[in-house]
């Protein structure tokens, strides 16, 4: 049981933080307006009625909320998938699904996501986000790491182990 609350504890609150803070600048900022806090990063109230980058704006919102939901229910598969010593998988999928929700409340409930996070030089400048989206990259990332990176060294360290045991036996 721990377990559990310990992981809707995380999704509750990355929903929370994602919609307080785009509350925040809905309230606070007009749209299109800008706050620069430092020479590269701003924060920059805009709406995106896509997904990642503006992809698929022309859909949408609700067809795109239907994408989600149905991506979301994938995720929920592969959670439960999980074995529960997987502890960082478990943490990164809780990030994963407090940032979908969050975003997928937006897109329910005003047809569009707001985002704010805005990283530019005079030359370039990065897609602006929100902080759900900043969940469900760090989550995903998480994953990869756990998966590629940790789990075969433990994989490898179990082997050792139970080779050394052998040797000793």
């Amino acid at each position: 049981m721990k377990f559990i609350l310990g992981n809707v504890f995380i999704v509750v609150t990355a929903i929370f933080l994602d919609q307080f803070i785009k509350l925040v600048v809905a309230t606070s900022m007009p749209l299109g307006s800008s706050i620069t806090l430092l020479p590269f990063f701003s924060l920059l109230h805009a709406r995106n009625t896509g997904i990642a980058f503006s992809m698929f704006s022309d859909l949408g919102g609700l067809p795109l909320a239907a994408v989600s939901i149905l991506v979301l229910l994938f995720a929920l598969w592969l959670w439960s998938s999980t074995p529960r010593e997987r502890g960082l998988t478990h943490f990164a999928f809780a990030l994963i699904f407090g940032g979908a929700i969050g975003n997928l409340v937006d897109r329910l409930t005003l047809g569009y996501v707001t985002d704010y996070f805005y990283f530019h030089t005079p030359v370039w400048s990065f897609a602006v986000f929100n902080l759900a989206d900043v969940f469900i990259t760090v989550g995903a990332a998480l994953i990869f790491l756990d998966e590629f990176v940790f789990q075969p060294r433990r994989a490898k360290a179990e082997k050792a182990l139970i080779a050394g045991k052998a040797d000793h036996e």
